[in-house]
């Protein structure tokens, strides 16, 4: 009722004052009998207000639906009235929906193209750098450190990339169960265990009294927490500190915790740590800083069902938890 007003307000106005118009015209010409002007005046708005009656009632539907959002696309371009204006709305709108599900599937086709193809150039990729880091292996040589180095890096920057593909279809390589903490802490630090000892941190592992099994998945779990250890490391490197792994329960709730000495994140960047490519203050000291690390690792926490608590300050270190609501203890 309101749009109709609104729309029909100065149609109203108009028509009012056009009356007084011709009614202030016959006066200035000599015609003063008061009556029959007010009656003339009375028939101008009763045929108005039948006009306007008639409008409504007929479009009553159509201003409905353009009073309200629609709750969905079927909704939006359902039957309208029969009338001239809202039989061309209804097909207007059933041309933009037609040219949106053809722009969205295209746009979908394209994104699952991009997917596979980032899927397979990740996995052809590692079958050369596998080769690589087998061939360096084999060598004690010195000089060949800093190729293990970069192999290091560069297997993480295709994980990297494998990871992010697959959170778009996170639902179809999802597999949740249960997990022991302990196994999964234990299996990060053997993988990095070259990272640690060529940057000169140390992890320290305290686990809960009982070992402590929570429901997640093994493959996901295994990237967030890989991703918050080396970001301790990183950012931990060349000081000689522990990286500490607590796992323990708190308010009920089992908790997974990576603690660093390490530089810390200014208070201007806390709220940001977590959006895609940033890298704050510390990227720009820290070269090798993508900004993607804490953002998946939100992402696929969030995914999980699993909460993340972040707390920093600079020069004084990161402690970061993956606080689990479904776990539990055994002996």
């Amino acid at each position: 009722m309101k749009l109709f007003v609104r729309e029909y307000a100065l149609l109203i106005v108009l028509h009012v004052v056009q009356l007084f118009v011709v009614l202030g015209i016959y006066w200035l010409d000599g015609y003063h009998h008061l009556a029959p002007a007010l009656y003339s005046v009375f028939l101008g708005l009763f045929l108005l207000g039948c006009y306007l009656t008639y409008h409504y009632l007929t479009r009553r539907r159509y201003f409905g639906i353009l009073s309200r959002p629609p709750a969905n696309m079927e909704e939006a371009i359902q039957r309208l009235d029969q009338t001239p204006v809202s039989e061309a709305l209804e097909e207007l709108l059933r041309q933009q929906y037609r040219l949106y599900q053809e722009q969205l599937a295209a746009t979908q086709r394209e994104q699952k193209q991009h997917l596979t193809f980032m899927d397979q150039w990740v996995h052809q990729m590692k079958t050369p750098l596998s080769v690589i880091e087998l061939t360096v292996q084999q060598v004690d040589e010195p000089e060949y450190a800093s190729i293990r180095e970069e192999t290091e890096r560069m297997r993480s920057g295709l994980n990297t990339i494998l990871y992010m593909a697959r959170l778009r279809t996170f639902q179809q390589d999802f597999h949740p169960r249960s997990i022991s903490l302990a196994k999964i802490v234990h299996e990060v630090i053997h993988e990095h265990k070259r990272s640690f000892i060529r940057n000169n941190v140390y992890p320290e592992v305290q686990e809960c009294d009982g070992a402590l099994v929570v429901e997640s998945d093994e493959k996901w779990l295994f990237f967030m927490l890989s991703q918050l250890v080396m970001n301790s490391v990183k950012y931990s490197s060349g000081n000689g500190q522990k990286i500490h792994i607590h796992s323990f329960i708190r308010d009920q709730q089992a908790i997974l915790e990576v603690r660093d000495h390490g530089v810390g994140i200014p208070a201007a960047d806390l709220k940001r740590v977590f959006d895609p490519f940033f890298t704050g203050e510390n990227g720009r000291h820290f070269r090798e800083s993508t900004g993607m690390g804490l953002y998946l690792t939100k992402e696929a926490a969030d995914h999980l069902g699993h909460v993340l608590e972040l707390k920093s300050s600079p020069g004084q270190g990161t402690t970061i938890r993956i606080i689990f609501q479904s776990w539990q203890q055994k002996d």
